[in-house]
């Protein structure tokens, strides 16, 4: 059976909302998330609010590029 589309993802701001709306979901704060992954809270927070970085800049210019998009899907 195929997934739901949950969310389209166009930028980092879009990506940010999702996560956090998904986080919040499962009812997790960002100190939760940061300590599962072995990461700093401030970087979750940077990810959840869309702050432009290296990684999320490179990866939707090459989407665009592509013509491609992401999506989220419910499970």
């Amino acid at each position: 059976m195929a997934d739901d589309v949950w969310a389209r993802v166009h930028s980092p701001v879009d990506l940010g909302a999702v996560l956090r709306e998904l986080r919040e979901q499962a009812d997790l704060s960002q100190e939760a998330v940061a300590d599962e992954l072995g990461i700093d809270r401030r970087y979750v927070y940077q990810l959840e609010t869309g702050t432009p970085n290296l990684y999320t800049t490179r990866l939707f210019a090459l989407l665009r590029l592509l013509g491609a998009h992401l999506e989220v899907t419910t499970r």
